[in-house]
């Protein structure tokens, strides 16, 4: 028996699976768009690099096929049937394959990134995901497809296959094959997903990698250790900073360090007004009238604008729903790894619920779809909200639903019907919804729009808006529209790739404030986060409250600089003025310059004192959360 006869399965095994990986790279790469950056010889290292990461991900799907050629016996390799068996199990491989590769190829076309952490929460939540890909995408005609290539394949290499079918390991052969176990081991000693990053060029960062290996690295990886991964300073020196960082004229410690307990005290009489802030989803800036626009997606957003105090310089947090939910309510930068909503132990934060639940306040948080999705409705309970989720709909409040959650005008319906039983009670309400109408698969009630549904983001952006338009309509008739403060801000933006690491420009995303009796418009460029939005909401009815926010109230910040920051899951981005300071694992840090209007950046040497300031926002925020420190006493 020759040695490639030996390895008939394994080799066979390994240049299918290799194969699909290049011809999938390939096929991402003519999805980058043009003006990326990506140089030929840029290419060829994404190639090269993505090539080893394609072997780690080979020798982990190895270990089965290694044992089963180990220990199946000589004789079972030659009966009759193990010939079928062997095709069918590499029909099966070539089906899963060819399936995780078309998937690989939609999740680019949607978030410009291989599987990675956002793969692993929707693996999580099967409901939501095969309902959105049933919803979205022709399922039969793929399917259907994938089982003819694979059919095919498995016809045309029949005597490869055959020829694999008849080798097992036996003897000296069976030692040969425990070797291949050490291939796993070797992967996971001597590569890491960080070793994707090639360059600066966040798609050539993409094509080196591996869509399976990601997605085991995403799950492995969904809380990254500050202090194990990224530079750091010394403790003490980063929380003394940050409590010069987090203070305002309005304000004083309660505590000694190294907590950042303060009293707020409001400037003027306090406003006991109704609150009721609208999380769209999605809803990047770029999408609005108001920001340049030309579509004319957003009448009754830009419309509303000219009656509301609107912020012009916001950027969110982060790329997930979870993580802009995380910043307007525990007004904390984003820590690395998943977001707090989806961690265990969540609840007990001071945060903006528990804050108005203090002064009396009716807090709900009202979903438009199931809240178990993201571990929102454990989140919220945990934090000062009662949940009002697809669960406390009446078949009758129903009148169009996806499988993201009812449509955004039964959302807002809803919300007034709550927001009536406060008010008749005599109490006054902190309502926070969560939209989900501009997601794909951009569904909604035929009619309403010159835009059919189901047809792309275009008609998810101009339904919300229209929806927002009707609210304010219907919300203008009720006794408590009055004494009532509208926030509208989205979670994040619809999209956050680029050719950069952090792009700026995919973080910006509107907020309105608009309450007419209340409220004086006005617009307001300086630069926020999302984490600044309760502060500053806050302050705007002047509340004296106790607080352990590290957000400000940027209506009163103004001897502080401008801030802001932006991330993904790794990455962790700190803007001040035009500078962008990236912290990554493997204790990385870079600093560039970049320009507000165009995105585009240039890098600059390290600045120890640009450093030490994100250091003490991002590490100290780590700290106070590791250490419960802005948690109920």
């Amino acid at each position: 028996m020759t040695k490639r006869r030996t390895f008939g399965i394994i080799t066979l095994f390994s240049l299918i699976f290799l194969a699909i990986s290049i011809i999938t790279r390939t096929v991402l790469l003519t999805m980058v768009p043009k003006g990326s950056g990506l140089t030929l010889p840029l290419v060829a290292k994404a190639y090269g690099t993505g090539f080893i990461f394609d072997a780690a991900a080979l020798a982990y799907l190895l270990i089965p096929a290694a044992l089963y050629l180990i220990l199946a016996p000589r004789r079972l390799a030659g009966s009759s049937g193990h010939r079928w068996v062997v095709r069918t199990a590499i029909f099966i491989i070539l089906y899963a394959l060819i399936f995780g590769a078309v998937a690989e190829y939609f999740f680019f076309e949607e978030f410009s990134t291989r599987f990675n952490f956002i793969a692993v929460d929707y693996l999580i939540y099967t409901h939501e995901v095969i309902g959105n890909i049933r919803e979205s995408y022709p399922l039969a005609p793929i399917l259907g497809g994938i089982f003819a290539i694979s059919l095919v394949a498995v016809f045309l290499l029949r005597s490869a296959i055959d020829r694999a079918a008849a080798t097992t390991f036996a003897g000296r052969h069976r030692r040969l094959g425990a070797t291949l176990l050490a291939a796993p081991l070797a992967a996971l000693l001597l590569v890491n997903i960080s070793g994707t990053e090639i360059s600066a060029n966040s798609y050539a960062n993409e094509l080196a990698g591996n869509g399976l290996y990601g997605l085991f690295a995403a799950f492995r990886n969904n809380e990254l250790d500050f202090r194990q991964f990224y530079v750091t300073r010394d403790d003490r020196q980063v929380l003394a900073r940050l409590r010069g960082l987090v203070e305002e004229r309005n304000n004083h410690f309660t505590t000694p360090a190294p907590r950042m307990t303060r009293q707020i005290t409001g400037e003027g009489e306090e406003k006991r007004l109704n609150v009721i802030v609208v999380v769209e989803e999605s809803l990047s800036a770029e999408y609005l009238g108001i920001f340049g626009n030309t579509k004319g997606l957003s009448p009754n957003i830009d419309r509303l604008s000219r009656d509301s105090l609107l912020f012009t310089h916001l950027y969110a947090s982060g790329t997930r729903t979870v993580r802009g939910l995380e910043a307007l309510n525990l007004s904390i930068p984003p820590l690395p790894g998943t977001s707090i909503v989806k961690r265990p132990n969540n609840g007990g934060f001071r945060s903006w619920g528990e804050i108005m639940k203090e002064k009396g306040y009716d807090t709900r948080y009202i979903y438009a779809g199931y809240g178990y999705f993201d571990n929102m409705n454990a989140f919220f309970s945990g934090n000062g909200f009662d949940i009002v989720d697809r669960n406390s709909f009446a078949k009758d409040e129903i009148t169009f639903a996806n499988v993201w959650g009812v449509c955004d005008e039964d959302l807002y319906r809803k919300t007034i019907k709550e927001s009536r039983k406060s008010f008749e009670a005599g109490r006054p309400f902190f309502n926070m919804l969560m939209t989900t109408s501009n997601h794909r698969p951009f569904t909604y009630p035929d009619g309403k729009i010159d835009i059919p549904s189901k047809t792309g983001r275009d008609g998810g952006v101009k339904y919300a808006d229209y929806a927002i338009g009707k609210f304010i309509e219907e919300a203008r008739k009720e006794p408590w529209f009055k004494d009532t403060v509208f926030v509208f801000i989205a979670d994040h933006c619809a999209g956050s790739a680029g050719k950069t690491e952090l792009p700026v420009k995919k973080y910006e995303i509107p907020l309105l404030v608009y309450s007419p009796h209340n409220v004086t418009p006005g617009k307001v460029d300086r630069m926020m986060g999302q984490i600044d939005v309760a502060p500053t909401v806050l302050g705007l009815l002047n509340m004296s409250y106790t607080t352990d926010f590290l957000g400000r109230d940027i209506l009163k910040a103004d001897t502080q600089p401008e801030r802001a920051f932006i991330s993904t899951y790794q990455k962790l981005g700190y803007i001040e003025g035009d500078r962008l300071l990236i912290l990554s694992p493997q204790k990385g840090a870079t600093l560039a310059r970049f320009d507000r209007r165009s995105g585009d950046t240039q890098p600059l040497p390290m600045d120890e004192q640009s450093l030490q300031k994100a250091l003490a926002w991002y590490q100290g925020a780590n700290y106070i959360y590791k250490n419960r420190l802005n948690r109920l006493p």
